[in-house]
């Protein structure tokens, strides 16, 4: 073998390899071929996704280096040079990013949408409309901060905009500056309308019209100079379970000191002051490297409110609404389907609403025993908590795994934990040190012939909402090895309970790790004695060293492996003797490609698997998480489908190279065919709805399409 599979140059960083996918997202900001509205959406998703990544991933990398922590990653580099290489590297995506809304602020002008940054091209009337403004509905809620000898710097909050000013007494004989500050209003709207454009829509942001009448704040001083800035804080949690008496008390008081916790990034205007940054710089102990000069509107997460605005249609993508399950039509008897047969669902394609009402018919109906859950993520007025409530008020037994440490959803999760602890369910916080990201529902129903379980298997969360723009695969089944497994499973997660053997599941952090590498260990004893091997993964994440390293062995034993990654990748391809029969891609498209798929040829014999896990070390040894396999040869058929239909992608595909850039698809031959894989599959559900003749409801609207990946959650 030509290379050490240990050797770091056989690897990229993990967290230069996420910046790499928010450029993707970016790229689809550029795309001249987008509807303008959906591109200013992808800008907004960007902007989003690079404040988690610092609240988070930055955060946990300076906290380590302040610890003096100098251990190398698996791409040889300590905490001290990944920080450095990342501030390079997010620098230049942040002026990226205002390069495109430049353009995109062009775009917007040009059909009748305007965004004011500078009250001084406005008329009079218009002055006098954000003036009239301020008065009755900004200056009654503003809060004017100064700093001086009896009073501190006031505390920012995290990712708050705020205006900062340096001020000079009007009377008196000082001649000193003064520093005083104001923050804008997150409880009014960022952006204002101005009425009396009859060619289109003028708005202002709200922080321009409390900075042109700043004076008013602070009468007796002159306004020396103002910039607009924000700060990103560490969020990270840090909850030590062991000691916590009751842990769901312990995540609310961290989740308090999220919008206190150590400053890791400064924005401000480009034109600022430098007496004025280096006041913030001081204050907020900020190092130079982590300053930010913005060309523009700070903060362009407001973009996706503008999205949302009425009138503008005609420059967005066509929405889509979820076709139904054929095999589980609206009305029908969900048990009775199940017996039938195992189901397979492409969520956002087909519907989920037999998912919600899977456990809506359990909660009533009067043969079912008990109904058992994990919840990881939940939409805000979650259906399904509503049923498993009224489960238990019509005395079913229900056990329900709350994982409250699922980051920036612990207090909708605490909300919910205390719901359903008061309609009578008994409800588990996760394991301690393990976040339980498993996906699965057990219902236990008593019939005829029995006691039957039912069990559905997803790769996605229990939540309505992001089940309409995220791309997931779920699986119903009433086969008993997979209702002993879920049995078994929930007995462990509840008690002190280990099988010692599982029938069809494959769970971490226990057994899910060393079954991977067994598969892929099997493609490669296949490949080395002639037989028939190939390997196609799909997840979200890839960063695993153990399963990187098992795959390059793959590789250099000849098992051909195409991977679907959609956000971090370690691995490296095209490396001689190693990875050079690997490929990958990433879809980045209008839904978040999320399911995991698993497909090994296993010498024409192929296996299939979904899961809810990447291959990343803490979801394979941090996390309980599932692994099923799929045994129907029709539903088979369908992930082979699925799987092939993503590799041909034309048009949302960007491809690795070897230097560790990612380059779009692009159409070869006079032959070649734009294939768009996202559209493709409603085209398909469509043409499954229509041949099946069952109605489809007009009550599952797709929402506004946002997604917000969980790399870094």
């Amino acid at each position: 073998m030509a290379k050490s599979m240990d050797d770091p140059n056989n690897y990229w960083n993990r967290e230069l390899s996420w910046v790499e996918f928010d450029r993707r997202v970016l790229s689809e900001a550029k795309d001249a071929s987008i509807p303008l509205f959906e591109r200013l959406k992808f800008l907004s998703i960007s902007a989003s996704n690079l404040d988690e990544f610092f609240m988070i991933r930055v955060a946990s990398l300076k906290d380590m280096d302040n610890a003096g922590f100098k251990k190398a990653d698996i791409a040889g580099m300590t905490p001290k040079e990944q920080l450095k290489a990342l501030g390079q590297t997010t620098h230049e995506l942040v002026e990226e990013q205002y390069d495109i809304y430049g353009l995109l602020s062009k775009e917007l002008n040009r059909i009748g949408y305007k965004i004011v940054d500078d009250t001084s091209i406005l008329n009079k009337k218009q002055c006098e409309f954000i003036d009239r403004f301020f008065e009755d509905y900004v200056y009654p809620v503003l809060t004017p901060m100064a700093v001086d000898s009896s009073r501190p710097f006031p505390l920012i909050r995290n990712k708050s905009l705020n205006i900062g000013a340096l001020v000079k007494s009007k009377t008196g004989d000082k001649d000193e500056t003064e520093f005083v500050t104001v923050q804008v209003p997150g409880v009014l709207p960022r952006m204002v309308e101005i009425p009396g454009d009859k060619s289109g829509k003028t708005m202002i942001l709200l922080e321009r019209i409390i900075e042109r009448n700043f004076e008013r704040l602070f009468l007796n001083y002159e306004i020396l100079c103002t910039t607009v800035f924000r700060i990103m804080r560490n969020a990270d949690l840090e909850i030590d379970e062991e000691e916590a008496a009751d842990l769901l008390k312990e995540i609310e008081k961290q989740i308090k000191k999220r919008q206190w916790g150590e400053a890791i990034r400064l924005e401000v205007e480009t034109e600022a002051d430098e007496r004025l940054i280096g006041r913030l710089k001081a204050e907020l102990m900020i190092k130079k490297d982590e300053i930010y000069e913005i060309d523009g509107p700070l903060d362009l997460t407001f973009l996706m409110k503008l999205y949302g605005i009425d009138g503008a249609d005609e420059y967005k993508a066509k929405g889509h609404t979820p076709f139904p399950v054929p095999e589980l039509p609206e009305g029908g008897d969900i048990f009775g389907a199940i017996r039938k047969g195992d189901i397979l669902m492409h969520h956002p394609y087909q519907s989920f609403e037999p998912v919600v009402r899977f456990v809506k018919s359990a909660s009533t109906d009067p043969q079912v025993l008990a109904i058992k859950q994990t919840l990881y993520r939940v939409s805000g007025n979650s259906p399904i908590i509503a049923a498993l409530a009224e489960a238990a008020e019509n005395g079913k037994q229900v056990t329900v795994l709350v994982e409250l440490k699922a980051r920036f959803d612990e207090e909708n999760n605490i909300v919910w934990a205390r719901k359903l602890e008061q309609a009578g369910c008994h409800v588990i916080y996760g394991l301690v040190g393990l976040k339980t990201h498993s996906k699965i529902t057990l219902v236990v129903r008593m019939e005829e012939d029995g006691i039957r379980r039912y069990v559905h298997l997803g790769t996605g969360n229990y939540n309505d909402s992001t089940a309409k723009i995220y791309t997931d695969i779920g699986l119903f089944t009433c086969k008993e090895t997979y209702g002993e497994d879920a049995t078994a499973l929930f007995n462990m997660l509840s008690g002190y309970s280990e099988p010692a053997t599982w029938n069809r599941l494959s769970v971490a952090p226990l057994w899910l790790k060393e079954r991977f590498l067994y598969l892929i260990g099997r493609e490669k004893e296949h490949a080395l004695a002639g037989r028939s091997a190939h390997i196609i993964a799909k997840m979200n994440s890839l960063c695993d060293p153990d399963i990187i390293s098992a795959l390059y062995e793959a590789s250099a034993a000849g098992v051909k492996i195409e991977l679907i990654v959609r956000g971090i990748c370690s691995l490296k391809v095209g490396i001689p003797g190693v990875s050079e029969n690997i490929t990958v891609r990433s879809i980045v498209g209008d839904y978040l490609e999320h399911s995991r798929i698993f497909y090994f040829e296993n010498n024409k014999k192929p296996e299939f698997y979904c899961g809810s896990a990447d291959w990343m070390p803490r979801n394979l040894e941090r996390r309980v998480e599932v692994l099923f396999p799929v045994e129907e040869d029709e539903l088979k058929k369908k992930l082979k489908h699925i799987l092939d239909l993503e590799l041909k992608d034309t048009v949302k595909a960007h491809i690795l190279t070897e230097d560790g850039r990612y380059v779009k698809h692009s159409l070869r031959g006079k032959n070649a065919k734009s294939i768009n894989s996202q559209m493709q599959f409603w085209k398909e559900a469509e043409t499954e709805h229509k041949n099946s003749g069952t109605k489809k409801s007009d009550t599952d609207v797709m929402e506004t399409r946002r997604f917000i990946p969980e790399e870094h959650k």
